[in-house]
């Protein structure tokens, strides 16, 4: 049974990450998405929303899990039993970016394997950062993302500018 980690921020997971999701799961025999806890990162939505975000945006694809995660991502792939770690690259930033993460993986634990897939076209110029620059301007992202996140990105949105109101 072949097993992969799919590891990222997913602050908040768009439809570029579904896209990459979606195409594992018809490779593999289970995809684990992972959202990562990066204390130094300013998230939008904490560890457990984003676990929720993606939980409801792939719940009909049968061998999708979700989890949350801290540490080295090199660790949490073996401890998962797995060696196997997918990303997707939307450009060329992305894939030196990508290489470089994948090659101090491979330091880290010279098991640990890194595959990537290009994202689709429709979907190379999607990034979480993007989405929520639009969404904090009142544009429309419904063309970005999946319908859970939309949803709470309205509210989360509308939440912080009252916040900041007051």
């Amino acid at each position: 049974m072949k097993k992969v980690i799919y590891p990222g921020s997913f602050d908040p997971i768009t439809n570029g990450h579904l896209d990459i999701i979606k195409r594992a799961a018809q490779i593999f025999d289970e995809v684990v998405v992972a959202v990562g806890n990066n204390p130094d990162k300013n998230t939008l939505f904490s560890d457990k929303e984003r676990v929720e975000l993606i939980k409801k945006s792939v719940f009909d694809i049968k061998n999708v899990a979700v989890t949350e995660y801290s540490g080295l991502t090199a660790n949490f792939v073996k401890s998962q039993g797995t060696n196997l770690i997918i990303r997707g690259t939307r450009d060329s930033r992305d894939f030196v970016f990508e290489k470089e993460i994948a090659n101090l993986n491979s330091l880290l634990d010279n098991q640990i394997e890194t595959l990537l897939i290009f994202a689709n076209k429709d979907y190379e110029l999607i990034s979480s950062s993007m989405v929520k620059e639009i969404i904090r301007f009142d544009g429309d992202v419904s063309k970005f993302v999946p319908k859970p996140v939309l949803s709470a990105l309205k509210v989360k949105v509308k939440h912080e500018k009252n916040k900041k109101i007051y």
